[in-house]
């Protein structure tokens, strides 16, 4: 045995044992914020629930190991029968089993919905991020499968179930399900409208069978798939179908895994490629040659996905940098209380709360369900989706940074935390798609410009940038010469001033105060920690800080 040859200090704890949600304090607002106070008690002690959870060292352990021993693609049994099977690891059952078991896979039957499953996937995820992919597929399909009243009687109940029972079986015989989607094909990539999979009819039922690929299909070990082919042959339009894993009388369905990606980050979860060889079985989701419009309220829903889970991945990446120099001394004092590393510290706090706080929103006009807030997210989410998925990957880098050389290492955690970073500004359309999609709800739907106006009026005369900053956005929309190659400074501009008013409305005036000088004023440099010193910095460190109790 070797001699000891020092005693270990100056490292900091880990950051277990806490709960999640409480620790989070513009979240926790948040919540209070949107959910109606009849049920504000419920859904606090559910958070909480949830939160403590998030923060315990098997859940965090359970992270680990999901990533450390990803899925493995298994094509056929050991007699030489197709199967097309992914394996994971415990880790990953485990979590997926607690996050359906808490309600993350429904937002549609309960009140408050979509701002308490909102909260819950922005802690729950905290924990471990690739699992977040199958909860938001499957919650996404519903309002697409609506379409057929049919098929949602069937399938809706098993979607929503807190039940969470993973293996291939028919799923009249099972408790719960998982659903995913398929839509990208080699050639078109995020035009959709290039698809060449073709689907031929069966019965007027609606029954068909599907040929074609699709390159990217999401959890492929889902029990259905939301899937996009042409029913009339190369030419035809695009419709909708549910092709299930399993038919009705037990058999599989021809559902070809070619290989799972190899991805950079998002490990623990299989993202494959599939073929369906003109013997795959599938109904048709809502009429003929309305696939896009069928598929696009699934689109619509887990792109408000998108944006919480890069809040999470955003809030973790700042939780442990808080954390790490809460403890870490150097030069005599903690990391913490150093002038620069207050600065940096409070200018990623800002941005951490911004993403909450509109992730929040949104999923309060989910819940609203009136003309106004569903015409404000037709143009809020692509501008959310947009830059919260934009800004993830500089919070983390930063964030990462603060632990120093600690960071850099594995067993922190944050290398996983940045490799995980850039996932949601590419899934369900990239940076482009989404400033082109807000061009396209500016030239389309006029109600969505008043409603976004409206709501970012509610600000007005409350911060003198953030007048400028509206001035500024409504000069851009005047002018509509070359708009196109300026989308997404538009669409930078639109997230900016919402987030700036939600800010000013309901956060400290510290925090409102150093979001409209650093992101909507002039006096902000190009990276994090040039916050002007004047501002209440260590009060923004503070209220961002998570405390572990004891």
């Amino acid at each position: 045995m070797a001699a000891t040859t020092h005693t270990v200090t100056n490292q900091p704890p880990p950051l277990v044992g806490y709960d999640v949600f409480a620790a989070d304090a513009a979240l926790a607002e948040g919540v209070g914020r949107h959910v109606p106070p009849a049920l504000l008690e419920e859904v606090r002690g559910e958070l909480g629930e949830l939160g403590r959870a998030a923060g315990s060292a098997h859940a965090q352990r359970w992270g680990a190991l999901a990533n450390e021993q990803p899925p493995v693609l298994r094509t056929h049994d050991r007699y030489g029968h197709r199967v097309d099977e992914v394996e994971f690891h415990p880790a990953w059952h485990r979590l997926l089993g607690h996050a359906v078991s808490a309600g993350l896979t429904d937002a549609w039957s309960r009140p408050a919905g979509h701002v308490r499953r909102t909260a819950g996937f922005l802690v729950w995820t905290q924990a471990e991020a690739g699992h977040g992919c199958p909860l938001s597929m499957t919650h996404a399909a519903v309002p697409a499968l609506r379409a057929d009243p049919a098929l949602a009687a069937e399938w809706e109940p098993l979607l929503t179930s807190r039940v969470y029972e993973p293996g291939l079986r028919p799923v009249a015989e099972k408790p719960g399900a998982l659903a995913g989607m398929a839509m990208t094909e080699k050639q078109g990539g995020s035009d959709v409208r290039a698809t060449t999979t073709v689907a031929e009819s069966l019965s007027s039922d609606g029954e068909y069978v599907l040929t074609g690929h699709k390159w990217f299909c999401s959890a492929p070990m889902s029990d259905a798939f939301l899937v996009l082919a042409r029913t009339s042959g190369d030419e035809g339009e695009l419709s909708c179908f549910l092709l299930p894993r399993v038919l009705p009388d037990g058999s599989r369905n021809s559902f070809r895994i070619q290989r799972l990606k190899d991805k950079l980050g998002n490990r623990s979860n299989a993202s494959a490629e599939v073929e369906f060889d003109g013997t795959t079985w599938a109904r048709r989701v809502g009429e003929e040659g309305r696939g896009v419009a069928t598929i696009i309220e699934m689109v619509a829903a887990t792109r408000l996905d998108c944006v919480t889970g890069s809040a999470a991945v955003m809030r973790q990446a700042v939780a442990q940098a808080l954390h790490h120099t809460a403890y870490r001394q150097a030069f005599g004092r903690p990391l913490a209380d150093q002038p620069l590393m207050r600065n940096v510290l409070a200018d990623l706090a800002l941005e951490s709360e911004a993403a909450t706080a509109l992730a929040l929103r949104l999923a309060a006009a989910y819940d609203a369900d009136t003309e106004q807030e569903r015409a404000f997210l037709r143009m809020a989410v692509p501008a959310a989706k947009y830059w919260v998925t934009k800004r993830c990957t500089p919070v983390a880098a930063e964030a990462l940074e603060c632990l120093g050389g600690n960071g850099y290492v594995e067993e922190s955690g944050m290398p996983r935390l940045l490799r995980e970073s850039p996932l949601n500004s590419v899934w369900e359309g990239s940076g482009n798609i989404q400033a082109l999609d807000v061009l396209r709800a500016l030239r389309r739907e006029p109600a969505a410009l008043h409603a976004f106006l409206t709501e970012i009026g509610t600000a007005r005369g409350a911060d003198h940038r953030l007048d400028a900053a509206i001035k500024e956005m409504l000069t851009e929309l005047a002018d509509l010469e070359g708009i196109e190659a300026r989308a997404r400074r538009l669409a930078e501009r639109m997230a900016l001033v919402l987030q700036g008013s939600l800010l000013v409305r309901y956060a400290p005036p510290e925090v409102a105060d150093a979001f409209c000088a650093s992101r909507l004023g002039t006096d902000h440099g190009a990276s994090f920690g040039t916050l002007p010193p004047t501002l209440g910095l260590r009060a923004i460190v503070e209220r961002a800080r998570p405390v572990v109790d004891g």
